[in-house]
């Protein structure tokens, strides 16, 4: 893609027409907040193409290549294929977080900047933490995750309705299942790979549970969760997405006091975009921490405020050097204040940090921040120039009492349980984190938007954003899409082999390539040989095609992705993702 305006071109090598498609629609509305007249805004347009393979846009060889089926097929046992077009949703949102803050700099006096992304580089941010748990080597005596096996954690009632079910209270989750008739032993076995199927994408629960909710029908597994507290949501075959604005902007009131934040120092030719710019952040779990790992990577000072004693995600496993690799994957390279928000003490000192911040970003639960006096309003009133940024599950779109705010409801409300899975496969939430990785870079990129913003009124603003209104961003058709026999990962001597879509355009070169009778025994042939082999023969017959990545892993240490994954070291014991863009100054003519 190319971003052009007045200032210059900045050039995105990643020409997928949904990722185009996306970075149009987000570019666009990020432009449409500045208030200026439409000749002073800045100008541009989306087009031309990129290098050949996973970056010419080929959707499902970048989810193969770079362990995305891997993670998404952990749960039925074999890297399997997200059917909507995910990788490329994340890099077209990527593509116009690189525009933007270009633009940006631009606006504080920077030469402009040409920006690079790509769907290989997308992919991998998605699995930043199963990387870093597949690499790290744990500190002796570290647990280890019931991650072993498979197993969704939908549920399948006796009237046939399928039901996803959330709650992170462990006293909740026992209830729920004393109602329904299960013992509090039984019950207790299914909570750990209840919870860690967020770090796992598998939840292998105790085939008993299973059995007690397929004896139940819909209304009695409805009124359990209901008397406990436990969200309870019925998973349909639609694909549609709500009708939600991926982010919305409200400017801060007028000032009524002379004070104003530090403005963000313009950064030197040597700097990331936003070198200068300060974020408090004061989140957990994925998509608030991704939030503020992008901004970070884009040169923010990103500072966390924890709970005293620190965030209790830090323990969670798999540890090394002390810390939950998990946790350190996004927020490595974060200063952190303690502050115990329930006490005048606590704000205080954020309100502190936020009289001298750009942004402060949050997902805390609805209603939270106004019960600490930690709002908008409230901050505005410290700093108009400030930023706020607010992250949740739902927003508002499902009432004022909506389900629990977590990745895989979001995933069912969205219409991404079925859109993501083949017609004829039961729909059902991918225990991959699709949304809340989604949704942390539509947070962040909502905050480029309020700050460049900003540079034309010179006031704050509240960016609002949700998992659903991120899920609502990834095209899907209008009816489950179907798979063939090759458009799946396809067993070889000694691996798996995807087909590129040049190759799965064209089934009867293929068959004729690899010697088989006809499309149809194009499995049972590629059994015979090695998958370097196969891919050769591929190649040379103009039929690109990918070995699957099988193990995380393997990433570190494959020549192809040296460039873009971090392998570990003494300063972080776990691989993760290069960070995505590339800045380099355009040059007179």
């Amino acid at each position: 893609m190319s971003l052009t305006d007045e200032a210059g071109t900045r050039t995105v090598s990643a020409p997928a027409r949904t990722a185009r498609t996306v970075a149009e629609e987000l570019l666009g509305r990020t432009l449409d907040a500045l208030p200026a007249s439409p000749a002073d805004r800045p100008r541009w347009t989306v087009g031309g193409a990129g290098p050949v393979g996973v970056d010419a846009g080929d959707e499902r060889a970048a989810q193969a290549a770079c362990g995305v089926m891997q993670v998404h097929g952990r749960a039925t046992g074999t890297p399997a294929p997200l059917v909507a077009d995910y990788v490329s949703t994340v890099t077209g949102v990527l593509a116009a977080q690189g525009a933007t803050a270009a633009l940006l700099a631009r606006a504080q006096g920077r030469p402009p900047l040409r920006t690079g992304t790509s769907l290989a580089q997308g992919a991998l941010l998605t699995v930043t933490q199963y990387l870093a748990a597949a690499t790290a080597a744990a500190d002796d005596g570290d647990p280890p995750l019931p991650g072993s096996g498979t197993g969704l954690a939908t549920l399948v009632t006796a009237d046939a309705a399928r039901v996803e079910i959330e709650t992170l209270d462990p006293t909740a989750w026992a209830g729920f299942w004393r109602r329904l008739g299960v013992s509090p032993r039984t019950a207790g076995r299914g909570w750990l790979p209840f919870q860690t199927r967020f770090g796992t994408a598998v939840c292998p629960l105790p085939p008993e549970l299973r059995a007690v909710v397929l004896a139940h029908p819909l209304e009695a597994v409805l009124r359990a969760g209901a008397a406990h507290g436990v969200s309870v949501v019925e998973v349909g075959e639609t694909t549609a997405p709500p009708r939600l604005a991926p982010w919305a902007l409200e400017p801060a009131p007028l000032a009524h006091s002379s004070h104003q934040a530090p403005a963000a120092t313009a950064p030197r030719g040597d700097r990331l975009p936003l070198a200068g710019v300060r974020v408090v952040e004061s989140a957990r779990r994925v998509q608030g921490p991704m939030a503020g790992h992008v901004l970070r990577m884009l040169g923010a000072e990103v500072v966390r405020v924890e709970p005293p004693g620190g965030d209790p995600q830090r323990a969670l496993p798999p540890v090394a050097g002390g810390c939950s690799v998990r946790f350190s994957a996004l927020n490595h390279g974060k200063p952190v204040v303690e502050a115990d928000l329930t006490t005048r003490q606590g704000r205080d000192a954020v309100g502190e940090l936020v009289s001298r911040a750009d942004v402060f970003l949050h997902n805390w639960a609805p209603g939270k921040a106004r019960d600490l006096m930690l709002d908008a309003d409230a901050l505005h009133a410290l700093n108009p120039r400030l930023v706020y940024a607010s992250a949740s599950g739902f927003g508002s779109a499902l009432g004022t009492v909506p389900p629990i705010g977590t990745d895989y409801l979001a995933q069912v409300h969205g219409g991404l349980a079925a859109a993501l899975r083949p017609a004829g496969e039961a729909p059902a939430p991918s225990l991959m984190t699709v949304t809340d990785v989604l949704g942390g870079l539509v947070l962040a990129q909502a905050v480029l938007a309020g700050l460049l913003a900003r540079e034309w009124t010179h006031r704050g603003c509240r960016a609002t954003s949700s998992l659903l209104s991120a899920a609502a961003l990834i095209p899907r058709a209008d009816r489950r899409v179907g798979l063939s026999p090759l458009d799946r990962p396809l067993p070889t001597a000694d691996g798996l082999l995807y087909l590129g879509a040049e190759a799965r355009a064209r089934p009867r070169d293929v068959a004729r390539t690899v010697g088989a009778v006809g499309a149809d025994s194009v499995g049972e042939r590629l059994k015979s040989r090695s998958t370097d082999e196969w891919l050769a023969e591929l190649r040379a017959a103009g039929l690109p095609s990918v070995a699957v990545c099988t193990d995380l892993a393997d990433l570190a240490t494959d020549p192809a992705f040296t460039r873009a994954v971090l392998p570990p070291d003494e300063h972080l014991p776990y691989a993760r993702p290069a960070t995505p863009w590339t800045f380099t100054e355009e040059t007179p003519a």
